[in-house]
């Protein structure tokens, strides 16, 4: 994720751009403080006692916000509420603030770029590449890594048209797929990275990326033949997939002697661009 500074009315508003999910997610205290002309500490203030209201009402909107860190106002990174577009959108549409109208106006400029990527596919491409180009992974990784973007939309695609349900369904599916090819859970895998909270596929190798995406590809070309009616269904075809990846890892492994599951992770981003003589 991107951290950057946007500004409304001579206000700082902090954002996250999220590659994987191509979208903005916003500070809700920073939004909070531009809506009621508040200073940052009785935005906070303002926010929390909102929050619970809104959470004793049950209210969707307090469900939608996710904790993301981001640098604070004394220079620190810390745990933030944060909405995507969507919800601020619906936290705009929900409580009658005054600066209501303009500063939608100001979200609609902000996310004009994710109107022009739909238009454009190409720019969300470019603007992938330099994403992790400025977190410095390698050329021939990032060529990957964006291939594996593309794949896992039209996996996610192909299960919201089988009605799988987004959230923790899809990530079912996912462990399934990724169990059956690399023979560990999506937190198995994390844990061998010595990963927390990070994106899975940011630490893999490329070799990694190119064994994950086929799983992805090839479960959703089954998927497309066969459409599943049902979740269990769904899973034997993630499973599927996922068994023809693992066929084709260990073709790779007969060839190099070697494994190719690696511990490697994005705090060595040269070196998840393994050579064929590398050692792992």
């Amino acid at each position: 994720m991107d951290n950057k500074i946007k500004v409304f009315e001579n206000k700082q508003v902090r954002t996250v751009w999220d590659a994987e999910k191509e979208d903005w997610y916003f500070s809700v205290v920073d939004i909070v403080a531009v809506l009621t002309d508040k200073d940052y500490d009785s935005a906070r203030k303002y926010w929390k006692v909102l929050k619970g209201r809104l959470k004793a009402e049950g209210s969707e909107l307090v469900s939608f916000c996710y904790q993301l860190k981001m640098r604070a106002y004394d220079g620190k990174m810390r745990e933030t509420d944060c909405l995507d577009t969507k919800g601020v959108l619906r936290l705009v549409q929900s409580i009658p603030f005054p600066k209501a109208e303009p500063f939608k106006v100001w979200l609609a400029q902000v996310g004009s770029e994710r109107l022009d990527e739909i238009a454009d596919p190409e720019k969300a491409i470019l603007r992938g590449a330099d994403f992790y180009r400025a977190k410095g992974y390698p050329e021939g990784w990032i060529n990957q890594r964006l291939q594996t973007i593309e794949m896992r939309k039209e996996l996610t695609d192909e299960w919201k048209e089988r009605g799988v349900k987004e959230g923790k369904e899809y990530a079912i599916l996912t462990d399934e797929m990724t169990r059956a090819w690399s023979g560990m859970s999506v937190r198995e895998y994390k844990d061998l990275k010595g990963l927390k909270k990070e994106n899975l596929r940011d630490n893999m190798t490329n070799i990694e990326l190119v064994l994950n995406m086929l799983a992805e590809v090839t479960t959703t070309a089954i998927s497309k033949q066969e459409k599943p009616e049902t979740f269990e269904e769904n899973k034997k075809v993630a499973k599927r997939g996922g068994k023809v990846a693992k066929n084709a890892k260990q073709d790779i492994e007969d060839q190099l002697g070697r494994t190719v599951i690696s511990p490697l992770n994005a705090t060595n981003k040269p070196a998840l661009e393994i050579k064929t003589d590398d050692k792992v």
